[in-house]
């Protein structure tokens, strides 16, 4: 294992104190904590916070969507570990000025009893909390850590979605019904053609032949559904496009939103071949996506592979909040 580290029990610590560090324009660190909320107190005031979160590894999600216009905050917990009750529960207090809380929770088991946890440490303070569960990776059913699908990359829009529409000033209930009409509309899938190394591991989550790739990996390298020889770009983009196709029901007469995501060790060179074949594949469906972003916007740690997100624009106004500015890390 090669890593630009010192302890490997130190990783996450020493990453977001790096992170408010080098950005305190945009985020500070609440002591103690692993919960990361924006240093903008002004861009907050009278306006839902919206605070996600998750496991460490999946940088630039969760802390560098923290800004306006995006996320309030962001709670990390040790590398693909769930960050514990008590520590969300400082990020709500932090991020609530008297119009409630909106939580983000990417659909694994810990994830979504932790948060929930916090939800009704927070209520008995009588702060008012709600939530949306992400389960838009349509890889599998049910995974090592879940109850039905994983919440992947296509977790970011939601970010985008909410925070804009908390920042024009939406109340509490307004985003609630908002999260549960944008949700089903977004559908990922992804292929890796390598593992990711957790630092306190120190070895890959699975192995892959050199001429190996398997699709429809999570990311916390969970399985997939099939393994087979590398193929060609077209090749990848023509299995993903078509899973998600068999789900969403491609058709020109409507908008889309797409994200092509590197996992962490995915040069942009291959990223771009891969969306030059994804925008052919889907002009000849006469499709043109309505708003395009690719780099590495959900990673898994050092995991070589892409994750594919289209998102159905269901609503012409996710595109004026896809569009909305904000002021933050990563986006």
């Amino acid at each position: 294992m090669k890593k630009i580290i010192n302890d490997p029990a130190n990783v996450v610590d020493e990453m977001l104190d790096g992170l408010v560090r080098g950005y305190p324009q945009y985020v500070e660190r609440i002591p103690n904590t692993g919960a990361i909320i924006r240093s903008n107190k002004a861009s907050m005031q009278g306006k839902v916070g919206i605070v996600s979160g998750g496991g460490s590894g999946h940088e630039p999600a969760h802390p560098g969507y923290v800004g306006k216009g995006m996320l309030s905050g962001a709670v990390a917990g040790q590398v693909f570990t769930s960050p514990t009750p008590d520590q969300i529960y400082a990020a709500i207090k932090a991020v609530n000025t008297g119009s409630g809380v909106f939580l983000v929770v990417k659909n694994y088991s810990g994830d979504v009893m932790n948060f929930d946890m916090a939800k009704d440490m927070a209520e008995l303070d009588d702060i008012p909390v709600k939530s949306i569960v992400v389960d838009d990776d349509i890889a599998v059913k049910d995974s090592l850590y879940t109850q039905g699908r994983r919440g992947v990359a296509g977790t970011v829009f939601m970010h985008k979605i909410l925070g804009a529409a908390a920042d024009q000033g939406a109340t509490l209930d307004e985003l609630d019904a908002l999260a549960q009409k944008v949700l089903p509309n977004i559908k990922t899938i992804a292929v890796a053609l390598s593992a990711a190394t957790v630092p306190e591991v120190g070895k890959p989550g699975f192995e892959l032949a050199d001429d190996e790739i398997e699709y429809g990996v999570g990311i916390h390298s969970e399985p997939g559904y099939r393994r087979e020889k590398l193929q060609p770009s077209k090749a990848l983009v023509a299995e993903l496009v078509g899973k998600i196709d068999d789900e969403q029901h491609l058709t020109a007469d409507k908008q889309y939103a797409v994200l092509v995501n590197g996992m962490g060790a995915t040069p942009l060179m291959e990223q771009y071949i891969f969306t030059h074949d994804l925008l052919n594949n889907l002009g000849d469906r006469g499709i043109k996506p309505a708003f395009t972003k690719i780099g590495n916007y959900m990673t898994s740690i050092d995991m070589a592979g892409i994750s594919l997100t289209i998102f159905e624009l269901a609503d012409p106004q996710w595109l004026d909040y896809l569009n909305y500015p904000v002021e933050t890390i990563a986006w």
